[in-house]
């Protein structure tokens, strides 16, 4: 029986470790090859010239997306004829009739996805429309993974903060890398003091299971990722949080130029330099 490491060092370098392999892995970011908008129709997919989604190998047909332009969570997946693509999810069954098979975006939880060879391919919905993201589990045989670096650990940048309800609650508007608007209602702020100044940070999601930042520090563009940095927390506990800077970590955005990533929006902007947790991606352009 594993026991969880006991010092917040050895639960660092653990978490430090998990966030590697997980990079490292066939269903990185990293091997990300593409993010297609669908249009309402049939959208062709295979590895001729003019697909809507096009392969980088493979059937010249492999199928089509039919989309009805709606905003549902699924849209019909029409293979070709002969078509070697098989369909990758944890449904034991898909409905299918003669103008496809029901295919699940990831508006509902996970997505179903499209497998030929090593490409795989699902869709994703983002603010009423949909769009296919192109992966290749082989993608370390052409652009190794460059691994990732950190501050050093330390103890000083796991900063106590306190949570403060807000009423009423405050609508934030979060910008993204496509160019879109999310609106945001928050219900509290973490306020933390360093070097005798007052910091807040407004999270972007409130759970049970914990609390989801978006920010950006003086040291972004130098140290760590211009476009900012995520984190995660435990909820507020009688009032308090922890923010385990040493914890903070590179958006998807920062591997690939296919992600969807939320930016940090004008209140998590801090006015000091976060010299702690993942510093830029090596391998990043």
């Amino acid at each position: 029986m594993s026991h969880a490491p006991a010092t917040p060092l050895d639960r660092w370098q653990h978490w430090c470790d998990r966030r590697r392999a997980e990079l490292s892995s066939p269903d990185s970011w990293l091997g990300l090859i593409g993010l297609i908008w669908l249009e309402p129709g049939a959208n062709r997919v295979g590895s001729a010239p003019g697909s809507a989604v096009a392969l980088p190998e493979g059937p010249a047909h492999l199928g089509d997306l039919v989309w009805d332009g709606s905003s549902a969570a699924s849209l019909l997946w029409r293979p070709a004829p002969g078509s070697p693509a098989h369909i990758e999810s944890g449904a034991e069954s898909h409905t299918a009739g003669v103008d496809g098979i029901v295919l699940a975006t990831d508006a509902a939880g996970a997505p179903d996805t499209v497998a030929v060879g090593d490409l795989r391919f699902f869709v994703i919905a983002r603010d009423g429309k949909l769009a296919v993201r192109l992966r290749d589990l082989g993608w370390q045989a052409h652009e190794p993974f460059a691994g990732l670096d950190y501050f050093p650990f330390d103890p000083a940048w796991q900063v106590a903060a306190v949570w403060e309800p807000l009423a009423p609650p405050q609508s934030m508007e979060v910008p993204s890398v496509t160019g879109e608007l999310k609106t945001v209602v928050v219900h509290g702020r973490a306020v933390f003091e360093r070097d005798g100044q007052r910091h807040e940070l407004l999270p972007m999601e409130e759970g049970e299971d914990g609390y989801f930042f978006v920010f950006r520090d003086l040291g972004a563009g130098r140290d760590t990722y211009g476009a900012g940095r995520f984190l995660r927390t435990a909820p507020p506990r009688d009032g308090r949080l922890v923010l385990d800077f040493n914890r903070a970590y590179n958006p998807p955005c920062a591997f690939t130029p296919f992600a969807t990533c939320p930016l940090p929006p004008p209140e998590n902007w801090l006015k000091i330099a976060i010299s702690a947790g993942e510093k830029k991606y090596a391998g990043h352009g």
